[in-house]
């Protein structure tokens, strides 16, 4: 069972989800003018075929020139909701405007796609039953009937709230049931490749996949100003209820709209404030960045992903956290850390954590976007030990990322301010461009029985799998590592400036994390004094 202590952190930091991690390390200072919006929307904008659909009161949409294979056709639904209404930009929406801005027009990027499966349990769901879930879901949650306002220059942004609307949705007929999975795939793959005409378009894109009248998926993506990873899993939460209960239960007990109301009043603003004092006193503590010089010439494209896959590094984290009474995240965010400190010769690291800001009651169901960026802030003489290891760090590691969940909650343009002072004080851009998002919305407990022994790390390892998946041209941080699961194993990806780290030391960092955590597993936990060794030695050997 997970440690008490570590089960409230988890709360405050998951829920980032599928956030890239350019996302996080958007550039200080005031962001350009806004986005050109698209000018198609919905299925135009995606090739798919109009036919005649009935509303929801009329029963099962009518698809015109069926066939055994059809090619994409949309279904229209019609949705209402209680109210609408106008408000300003929650700050969690402000933070992914400003990143959404400086990725334009590649901004696709920040899609958020879901697939849920509707035949792998239960009663046949039919295509109107799916079409009416999605017109509850749509109803249920105002987020979905929110689009973008913007002031005539584009500087100023807002959101909108629509009572009622119409939502297409692509519905695609396949004969077979084995190819239903494959093309629920492809039309994530395919509605995530555009990016949304924020002001027009609803910020959700539906899909369904049916053999037959029989549906076997729905798809969802999501504007990422409407919702962040967590967000999108309870949107498939509530959607599989909708379709197979007719409820999902009580209706969120917060809003969007009513959250950006609290945010730009008192309250908010006192909050605000204290969040950027923990800023101000931790960028007078670092370095202004943890990258300050090129050190090779950057590949083309720029920006290359190294990607680890180690069950011995599952195994590790959760065997470190619970010798330590901390959370396995603190683990990880700590082990990076030590790496990029040691490596660019730093005493003090600032990294920054992706915090899910789901704490509070009333946002554990809230769809929005809540998660912003925090700042962890961890001197390597924390230890206060003659000779200190990885492992002795753990407990002011923890402490120290409890300090940056707490002050995650901000106005992003105060944030600009407060950097643009700092800027000045300093006479350089003070950011630490090194960001950690852990992806995980519930964090695997450590399995029953006794640790893993030096033995079984050491056949897992032998497992462990490395490679570069994707590269890029342009993301706004040079250190970017994310942390998500597959099968028995933690997947550590890491996004970078090769200007700043080449491959090769891209790769020596992933396998720099597996090597520090299960040294600390196997009792045998590195001294800080040889990290930067090991990050140099980290991998050489491994194929």
């Amino acid at each position: 069972m997970a440690e008490p202590r570590a089960v409230a952190e988890r709360g405050a930091r998951t829920g980032a989800g599928a956030d890239v991690a350019a996302r996080v390390g958007a550039e200080t200072g005031p962001a350009s003018a806004g986005v050109a919006e698209e000018a198609a929307t919905g299925a135009a904008a995606r090739g798919t075929v109009p036919v005649a659909a009935e509303s929801l009161s009329t029963g099962e949409p009518v698809v015109a020139g069926e066939s055994a294979v059809t090619e994409p056709a949309t279904v229209t639904v019609e949705f209402g909701g209680d109210r609408d209404g106008r408000a300003p930009l929650t700050w969690g929406q402000r933070a992914i405007w400003h990143a959404i801005r400086r990725t334009a027009p590649n901004d696709h990027y920040f899609n958020i796609g879901r697939t849920l499966p509707l035949a792998d349990r239960g009663r046949p769901v039919t295509v109107a039953e799916a079409v009416q879930g999605l017109a509850a879901l749509m109803g249920r949650h105002e987020a979905l009937r929110t689009r973008l306002e913007l002031s005539s220059d584009g500087r100023d942004a807002g959101q909108r709230l629509a009572a009622t609307g119409l939502l297409p949705v692509t519905l695609v007929r396949v004969p077979d049931p084995a190819d239903a999975a494959h093309e629920a795939r492809a039309l994530v793959d395919r509605l995530s490749a555009t990016r949304f005409a924020y002001s027009s378009e609803w910020p959700v894109r539906a899909a369904l996949v049916a053999v037959g009248d029989r549906v076997t998926h729905a798809v969802l993506v999501l504007c990422h100003l409407a919702a962040d990873g967590h967000g999108a899993e309870v949107l498939v939460r509530d959607l599989r209820l909708l379709i197979r209960r007719g409820s999902a239960g009580r209706p969120p007990a917060a809003t969007p709209l009513d959250l950006a109301r609290e945010q730009h009043g008192d309250t908010g603003g006192r909050r605000g404030a204290a969040a950027l004092a923990h800023w101000e006193a931790g960028y007078r503590a670092v370095p202004a960045t943890m990258f300050p010089e090129p050190v090779a010439a950057p590949r083309a494209p720029r920006f290359w992903t190294g990607r680890i896959v180690s069950p011995a590094l599952a195994r590790a984290v959760a065997a470190v956290a619970t010798a330590h009474r901390v959370s396995g995240s603190t683990v990880l965010l700590t082990a990076a850390a030590v790496l990029v400190a040691a490596g660019q010769g730093h005493r003090t690291a600032a990294v920054m954590p992706i915090v899910g800001n789901r704490t509070a009651p009333g946002h554990r169901d809230l769809v929005t976007t809540l998660s912003q960026d925090g700042l962890f802030v961890l001197d390597l003489e924390a230890a206060r030990t003659p000779d200190p290891s990885f492992a002795d760090l753990l407990p002011a590691a923890y402490r120290a990322a409890l300090r940056s969940y707490r002050a995650a909650v901000y106005d992003p343009v105060e944030w600009d301010a407060l950097g643009e002072r700092m800027r000045a004080e300093r006479g350089a851009e003070v950011h630490p461009y090194c960001c950690f998002n852990d992806m995980r919305l519930v964090e695997r407990a450590a399995p029953p029985g006794p640790a893993p022994t030096v033995a079984q790390l050491a056949e897992l390892r032998g497992r462990t799998v490395f490679g570069f998946p994707a590269t890029q041209e342009r993301v706004a941080c040079r250190y970017c590592l994310h942390i998500t699961e597959e099968d028995d194993a933690l997947a550590v990806s890491l996004t970078a400036d090769t200007a700043y780290l080449p491959p090769e030391t891209i790769r020596a960092h992933l396998y720099g994390i597996e090597e520090l955590v299960v040294a600390a597993a196997c009792g045998r936990a590195p001294l800080l004094s040889g990290v930067a060794e090991l990050l140099d030695t980290a991998g050489r050997a491994r194929t």
